[in-house]
């Protein structure tokens, strides 16, 4: 989850499954990316979608991405070091309850390794 005009580093790449130019601003963003499209039951997938409306400002979710069987699934990622943080907590609270408003519960974290 980061701000939705984030001005970092960006790798932009053309993957086969994403529905739009794939762009990843962090070494977890990336290698998630190439997971998605190497796994068969990932149809597509949108990177950095806007959530709009949210109450604390403008942020985007890393992915949203659609099964072959049409079920819809949200992954934030997150490095392990700021995973306590108090507003990275409270930015993944509002992410997740952004999403089961509207109607998907499938909404997990991609951590970086130890």
């Amino acid at each position: 989850m980061r701000k939705k005009n984030f001005k970092g580093r960006c790798t932009k790449r053309q993957m086969s499954k994403c529905t739009e130019v794939c762009r990843t601003y962090d070494p977890i963003q990336f290698a998630y990316a190439d997971l998605l499209e190497n796994d068969d039951c990932v149809m597509e997938y949108r990177c950095n979608v806007p959530l709009d409306g949210l109450e604390i400002g403008e942020y985007t979710s890393d992915f949203v991405c659609t099964k072959t069987n049409g079920e819809v699934f949200v992954r934030e990622c997150v490095y392990r070091k700021q995973i306590s943080k108090p507003l990275t907590v409270k930015l993944l609270d509002s992410s997740q309850r952004y999403w089961q408003d509207r109607g998907i519960s499938d909404w997990g974290l991609v951590i970086d390794a130890m």
